[in-house]
């Protein structure tokens, strides 16, 4: 499948896990991949990976609206045009009780997940406008249920509804906004925490944890002209946790 022949897309935070697969998907799918990260060592080695005729890789601090501006430009600069925004930047970097969290907390995780996405929105948005492009944001379940980390939840619930809104004002211009809301998934911040992760998948209806290979194939669906009249829309990637969590006392599942 080759659905983005000719076509060119920026991903934020893809030296690794979710961001990497996407990339890797979307490049294998034909697509020139900007791979945009605070570590350019690791985002350079994946370009190795993928090749440097089709993938360029980019310091890039998502806080920084020159850099995000620079990231834009150097897409346009070597290949011309920017089809496809993923937005997956972002993370929990509050550890603090609800009741405790301070002022500062509060701002610096709603811009490290939220108004970062924004910024690269912005910055991308008249080049998208022009070839009809569209953006993926990566959210999370936690931005649609409770599952804690109030402040992280809370920013993860802004992209939401901030696609909701893009998604309506720029609809009739043919950009497209959507999100990918995925569960628990295998990255590389549980490589020291085995045990809660095994855990954690006994919770999820489908017996395990995501991989980052299940949420970067949603993302290629919704980035790609298959999904060319969804707009505005949450896609949960979440192995069934939302339906509730794996009702474990109730034995096992029926036969037929």
């Amino acid at each position: 499948m080759r659905r983005y022949e000719g076509k060119v897309a920026l991903v934020t935070a893809a030296a690794q896990g979710i961001g990497a697969a996407v990339a890797r998907r979307l490049a294998a799918e034909g697509a020139a991949v900007v791979i945009t990260d605070i570590r350019p060592d690791a985002a350079e080695a994946l370009v190795s990976e993928i090749g440097v005729e089709q993938a360029l890789a980019l310091k890039l601090d998502v806080g920084s609206r020159t850099d995000v501006d620079a990231a834009v430009a150097a897409t346009l600069d070597r290949f011309g045009r920017l089809d496809l925004l993923v937005n997956n930047a972002g993370g929990c970097i509050v550890t603090s009780e609800p009741e405790d969290t301070t002022t500062e907390d509060w701002h610096g995780q709603l811009d490290f997940t939220l108004v970062s996405a924004a910024r690269c929105i912005q910055a991308a948005l008249p080049h998208l406008i022009g070839v009809r492009g569209n953006v993926v944001t990566i959210s999370s379940v936690n931005g649609l249920a409770a599952f804690g980390g109030v402040e992280y939840a809370a920013a993860k619930a802004g992209q939401i509804a901030m696609t909701l809104n893009f998604a309506a004002r720029y609809g009739r211009l043919g950009v497209r906004f959507n999100v990918v809301a995925p569960g628990t998934v295998r990255t590389p911040i549980w490589d020291d925490q085995a045990d809660d992760l095994a855990r954690l998948e006994k919770l999820y209806p489908l017996g395990r944890a995501g991989e980052p290979e299940d949420i970067a194939a949603a993302v290629a669906f919704l980035g790609s002209d298959d999904a060319a009249w969804i707009t505005g829309h949450t896609l949960p990637v979440d192995g069934g946790i939302l339906t509730g969590p794996n009702p474990l006392d109730l034995g096992p599942p029926p036969t037929r």
